[in-house]
């Protein structure tokens, strides 16, 4: 009877034991585990983590020093941290707020004009700047490229028509204005029923303004009005901190 007693103590203590395991984690042991936090940093943030410097690594590389100041009238976009050329007729100042692409990256300001109007709506060379979040919280530290090529896959899928070919012209870490940059340059061909144009010479630019923010500079000339196509690489040129 004795050792039964001790045996009964012991499947008792050890019981005792295994229920407060399980119902001391959540109290609830036949519940679902909860659902993993809802991620909610911008797109680009998620897609682009900040570049990480391991102790004893190398630091990001400083921006070189500012570029001169550039002369004639500028478009400023104080939201983007960015100002660059502004042109005469035809181009006439952007009024609206463009939310294209998978990204929403919104273009509100900068300079266009009609190129042509066809069944699909108006067609437009465009020079247009925004500022979209690109780093986790407070960090200031971008992936340009990352950044950059997220950028330029989505306008060259939500903004033209598909499919359509791209022949690279510039793809390459840089610096505008004396800022830290990431610069694509390319030729799309597409065809659209109506459309005349048939393929655009067409430039993005991610500018590290030294916030969680980056300045996107998008510029588009359609081969309608290759006389413009100088403006491109010109803008891109003009590029200051604002």
């Amino acid at each position: 009877m004795i050792f039964g007693g001790v045996a009964g103590v012991i499947l008792a203590a050890g019981l005792v034991i295994l229920l407060v395991v399980i119902f001391g984690g959540d109290g609830d042991p036949f519940g679902e585990k909860a659902a993993a936090p809802a991620d909610l940093r911008p797109p680009l943030a998620q897609a682009c983590p900040a570049p990480t410097v391991s102790p004893g690594g190398a630091t990001p590389a400083a921006p070189s020093a500012p570029a001169a100041p550039a002369d004639g009238e500028r478009t400023v976009d104080p939201n983007a941290g960015i100002s660059y050329k502004r042109y005469g007729a035809p181009w006439v100042p952007w009024t609206e707020v463009w939310n294209a692409g998978t990204l929403q990256v919104p273009y509100r300001v900068g300079q266009h004009f009609v190129t042509e109007v066809y069944q699909g709506g108006q067609y437009h060379a465009s020079i247009l700047s925004a500022a979209v979040p690109a780093a986790d919280n407070d960090a200031v530290t971008l992936d340009l490229e990352c950044v950059g090529r997220q950028v330029a896959a989505d306008v060259r899928a939500e903004y033209y028509p598909q499919p359509n070919s791209m022949e690279p012209i510039r793809d390459e870490v840089t610096t505008l204005g004396g800022r830290p940059a990431w610069v694509s340059e390319f030729r799309l061909s597409f065809r659209e029923p109506g459309l005349t144009a048939t393929s655009e010479l067409s430039a993005v630019a991610v500018i590290d303004v030294g916030k969680p923010t980056a300045a996107i500079l998008y510029v588009s000339v359609p081969d309608t009005h290759r006389q413009f196509d100088y403006v491109v690489d010109e803008v891109l040129d003009s590029v200051r901190p604002a």
